[in-house]
């Protein structure tokens, strides 16, 4: 079980946003190479990018602050956010993203994620984010007639490395993970499934250790993390099963 500290980049800048709401956007570093050093010294060993401006706009926005996290650390960072074209996923690789995140692009057109998955094996990951059940895109502005069920089956045998589920409804006001729609989904597929929005307290890390969570690839933890709900050490230490 992996745990995913997460820098979201806006204007330059760490941040969390509340329920997706670019305009409810708390600013935790405004230096996005320092937090990621400091998350590598905590001791975790794989780092979750999301540019928000590049969500909004189709096209990679904070291109400098990732290059700088990527300057600042050893471990591998998968990336997603304003990610729609294969000369966009050429890019981000090159430069040493371990795995690239495709969301909005996996709904519009997804001949393209079986391209990049036929191009880049082991390092295409698709970001399906949900609103009242429903996948929303561009930047969680628009959402559509997709189940996040739905959404997976089309890439079963593409070669996805693994599925982003977010809760955007919990996103950012931690109210704990929805563990129970996250392993719903997880049943439904063979793609590893990593969960996101909400993860709240030890409480959810714990929650992580049951059986029924041993489908999931990890988790991805941001509020908690920076305003001290949750002790990097003990946590990886939980996961590891040393606790």
């Amino acid at each position: 079980m992996i745990l995913f500290p997460a820098i979201d980049l806006k204007d330059g800048q760490c941040v969390r946003l509340k329920l997706g709401e670019m305009d409810q956007a708390t600013v935790f570093n405004d230096d996005p190479a320092a937090q990621a050093r400091e998350f590598e010294a905590q001791g975790f060993s794989y780092l979750h990018i999301v540019d928000l401006n590049g969500a909004f706009e189709g096209r990679p926005v904070n291109a400098a602050a990732v290059e700088s996290i990527l300057g600042a650390i050893t471990i591998p960072a998968q990336l997603g956010g304003g990610i729609r074209d294969l000369a966009t996923i050429d890019a981000w690789l090159s430069k040493g993203i371990r795995r690239v995140i495709l969301g909005t692009v996996a709904v519009r057109d997804p001949g393209l994620v079986r391209e990049a998955c036929r191009l880049y094996p082991g390092r295409v990951a698709v970001g399906i984010d949900a609103k009242g059940g429903k996948v929303a895109v561009e930047g969680w502005a628009e959402t559509s007639e997709l189940t996040a069920i739905d959404l997976a089956r089309r890439f079963e045998d593409a070669g996805v490395a693994a599925i982003i589920y977010t809760d955007i409804d919990r996103d950012g006001v931690l109210k704990g993970l929805n563990l129970e729609s996250t392993v719903e989904l997880a049943r439904a597929v063979s793609i590893p499934v990593i969960a996101s929005g909400g993860l709240a307290s030890m409480d959810d890390i714990r929650a992580l250790t049951r059986p029924e969570c041993a489908l999931l690839e990890g988790a991805i933890s941001g509020r908690a993390l920076y305003d001290g709900r949750i002790d990097p050490k003990e946590a990886l230490a939980v996961l590891s099963g040393k606790t």
